[in-house]
């Protein structure tokens, strides 16, 4: 009886087992259709107006959120969910940057400008969902585990000296908040690299494909930026979605294929040129895993259209330009806030090529243009001011850019109209800056620091444990023409090890960060597919402060002559050469092998008149000869050489006496 039990329960755990597995998989697909991975990639071009052109990269990979502990990863790169889930980081911001953002010809007031316009070298930024005494600990951690991601000198950022903590003046500030800069840290391929490996496709397939090294490197401004987001209700990190965002921005030079093409006006012909001439290679596809893969021609109206009629049916016929390929849409923007002209986007989907027929964007100007790029409410700038290595002053001046003929909403007419601006200002501990000197300058007026300053908070630095921090709020009036702020320092002496190897060339002041909270960039295109939304354009929408950075200012500090010290090394280990040297090898002298040594020279040294007189001296005294001994023989050998020169003496004598007489 149990014999024929025993097949009924084996079928009966297979068909639990099989019931089972449909329910899994079941659930895994509704959990897979409501929530799962995704990953876009995005390109925008842009004309400018000095004869460049502005490339930015956008690709986004999403994660939903998920409680598993340590789960694995379709998309989504692993390395970052990991530091997010160690770490508690609920917001980080990394970027490498070469050269510097032009705001002045390359625009200030759009979202490109003040989220992707970057200072020169490493900035990093990180919120953390921890509590107080631990945000130095979870700092320094990210920091280690950055530098080993992204092969580059981020661990430089652990020491108190390097990083400060901004309340209310940087625009993503709060309590857990950390900031810290290096503005001489290079920028090569080597942080390019595993910046491109977090890519589903990597540089493979897709638009990843045109990031070729040689290309981005000699652009005149190229910033590799990763956005990190984690959100959701959970109390753990690891129960939040992220959202990582990688932009790189590039503003290349092209080379123009009208060379020999003559206008009137050279200096307003703007170079033509294409995708293969400017990367050197072409898009043949999208990437696979990629859920939308878009290249934007961004222009302004007045270039596409100078009648401002911009219609669907003649947005690919313009007077101005020509385009080698056909966009698939056109998107003009809706509710500028600035007043000079909207933006038109030329939307071209990748998916639509293949390798047969490959992507390659070609632009060529008809006729010579001339237009101007939307700018920030002021121009800030930052300078040195003072003379010698003692003491010095940091001066930020600000000028107007016509806001009354700019921008929308804005009434200037209003006595009572002000302009708010924040100041994020962090010097070295070296730099020991005077914060009760702080002065201030409307229109080239000196005013009082109560009637312009709304709010300042001050961390004055401490020698070798942390740098100074200013945070300021500016209430200037709209008609404001200019303004300038100046505050004085001194100049720290450092120790000797403190020096970098290059101590000759100066020490680095990070930019200083200028903020308009009343102005916000943003750009609102509407988009017909809502079920395919572009990552790129849900950013434009957003509203963030325009923001803009300053120069990196360089301060030369007292440097001791390094060539002294290596002198006196010099001549200090010479000596204990010598006297080291003497003292071992009377220590380590064999006596025993250096008599032998002097019997076999005295013994083929020896000559016939030294033989003779030890034989006679042996016959004399009645003894058998033998051949002299060591130190017997070295004595025969100097007896012998003192009866020869007595006798040479006397020689000499007898002769010098018998000539003269």
């Amino acid at each position: 009886m149990g014999f024929l039990q025993r097949p009924f329960v084996v079928l009966l755990l297979i068909l639990t087992y099989q019931l089972l597995q449909c329910l899994v998989a079941f659930g895994s697909v509704n959990e897979g259709d409501q929530k799962q991975e995704q990953f876009s990639e995005e390109l925008l071009l842009k004309p400018l107006p000095d004869r460049k052109v502005l490339a930015h990269f956008h690709f986004q990979s999403s994660a939903p959120p998920s409680a598993a502990n340590g789960r694995h990863h379709h998309l989504f790169p692993k390395a970052i969910s990991q530091l997010i889930q160690k770490f508690q980081v609920k917001e980080m911001e990394l970027s490498f940057t070469h050269g510097r953002w032009n705001y002045e010809s390359w625009g200030g007031f759009d979202p490109i400008a003040s989220s992707n316009a970057k200072p020169p070298g490493v900035e990093l930024w990180a919120v953390f969902d921890v509590a107080q005494d631990q945000i130095d600990a979870s700092w320094k951690n990210l920091t280690h585990a950055l530098s080993g991601l992204f092969c580059a000198s981020i661990n430089f950022l652990e020491s108190t000296t390097t990083y400060s903590s901004p309340e209310w003046s940087f625009p993503p500030a709060s309590g857990n908040l950390r900031y810290g800069t290096l503005p001489r840290e290079a920028v090569c391929t080597e942080n390019l690299t595993p910046w491109l490996k977090l890519l589903p496709c990597r540089d493979k397939a897709g638009l990843s494909v045109l990031l070729d090294r040689p290309s981005i490197y000699r652009g005149y401004y190229h910033s590799q930026r990763l956005h990190l987001t984690a959100r959701g209700s959970g109390s753990k990190e690891m129960d939040s979605g992220i959202v990582l965002d990688q932009t790189l921005t590039v503003v290349l030079q092209p080379n123009s294929r009208r060379a020999g093409m003559v206008h009137a006006s050279e200096n307003h012909i703007q170079p033509s040129w294409s995708l293969s001439s400017m990367f050197g290679k072409q898009v043949i596809g999208k990437c696979i895993l990629a859920k939308s893969s878009n290249v934007y021609l961004q222009l302004d109206s007045s270039l596409v259209s100078p009648t401002n009629s911009i219609t669907s049916e003649n947005f690919w016929t313009n007077p101005s330009f020509e385009l080698s390929a056909n966009p698939d849409s056109l998107l003009i923007e809706e509710n500028s806030l600035h007043s000079k002209g909207l933006s038109v986007l030329y939307k071209f989907q990748v998916e639509n090529y293949s390798e047969s027929e490959p992507f390659d964007l070609g632009f060529t100007w008809k006729n010579p243009v001339i237009w101007s790029c939307q700018q920030a409410p002021l121009h800030a700038s930052r300078f040195l001011m003072g003379s010698g290595n003692e003491r010095g002053a940091i001066a930020i001046f600000l000028k107007s850019k016509q806001l009354n003929e700019g921008f929308i909403g804005f009434n200037a007419d209003n006595e009572r109209c002000e302009l708010r601006v924040d100041v994020f200002q962090v010097v070295p501990w070296y730099v020991k800056v005077y914060f009760h000197s702080l002065q201030v300058f409307v229109d080239q007026q000196p005013k009082a620091v109560s009637d312009v300053i709304e709010k300042i908070r001050v961390s004055p630095s401490k020698d070798k444990v942390s740098p100074g921090m200013m945070e300021i709020v500016l209430k200037l009036p709209c008609r404001v023409k200019s303004a300038a702020l100046t505050i004085d320092f001194d100049k720290g002496f450092l120790h000797i090890d403190e020096y970098p190897p290059d101590a000759n060339q100066g020490f680095d002041i990070p930019s200083a960060i200028i903020s308009f909270p009343d102005f916000h960039a943003s750009m609102d295109f509407p988009e017909d597919d809502s079920m395919n939304k572009s990552s790129l354009l849900s950013k434009f929408k957003e509203k963030s402060p325009v923001m803009s950075y300053t120069e990196v200012l360089l301060v030369p500090l007292t440097t001791p002559d390094f060539s002294m010290p290596y002198n006196v090394i010099t001549i200090t280990c010479t000596v204990f050469a010598l006297y080291f040297g003497s003292l071992l090898n009377v220590l380590r002298r064999r006596v025993a092998e250096e008599e032998r040594f002097l019997k076999e020279k005295a013994a083929n040294k020896t000559g016939g008149l030294s033989m003779m007189l030890s034989k006679l001296s042996a016959k004399l005294r009645g003894r058998p000869w033998e051949p002299p001994q060591s130190v017997q023989h070295l004595s025969s050998f100097i007896n012998s050489k003192l009866v020869f020169k007595v006798i040479l003496v006397a020689g000499l004598a007898v002769g010098w006496q018998y000539f003269f007489s």
